[in-house]
């Protein structure tokens, strides 16, 4: 089984695209209406969709954080920071990610991107 992804809404729309011209599994904060929502309101909202969350916010980083201290589970972050990633570099390793790992890999773990 291959990863579902839930994207940040501060993630730029081309790597969105990318992935699903390439059949990645990819649902937005926005098609899901929770633009403009509290981050950890967000993180829940992907494990209830049991979808790894990419974001490009560090702010994901720290409620991941408390979660893994606290022994809450999440079903896991994938993060990239916007100046150490080209959005071509990007899509190619979350459509790498995506298909070779599992929920399980990710879950209550946080993946940093590039790979």
């Amino acid at each position: 089984m291959s990863l579902a992804l839930y994207m940040d809404e501060h993630v730029h729309r081309a790597i969105t695209v990318g992935l699903r011209i390439r059949g990645i599994d990819v649902l937005t904060v926005q098609e899901d209406g929770r633009n403009g929502v509290d981050d950890l309101i967000i993180l829940d909202r992907a494990s209830q969709l049991q979808r790894v969350i990419f974001s490009q916010d560090s702010d994901f980083l720290i409620e991941a954080n408390r979660r893994q201290q606290r022994g809450t589970q999440f079903s896991g972050v994938l993060y990239a920071h916007q100046k150490l990633i080209s959005i071509g570099n990007c899509i190619r390793d979350l459509e790498i990610v995506a298909q070779v790992s599992n929920p399980e890999d990710l879950a209550d773990k946080v993946w940093y991107l590039p790979l």
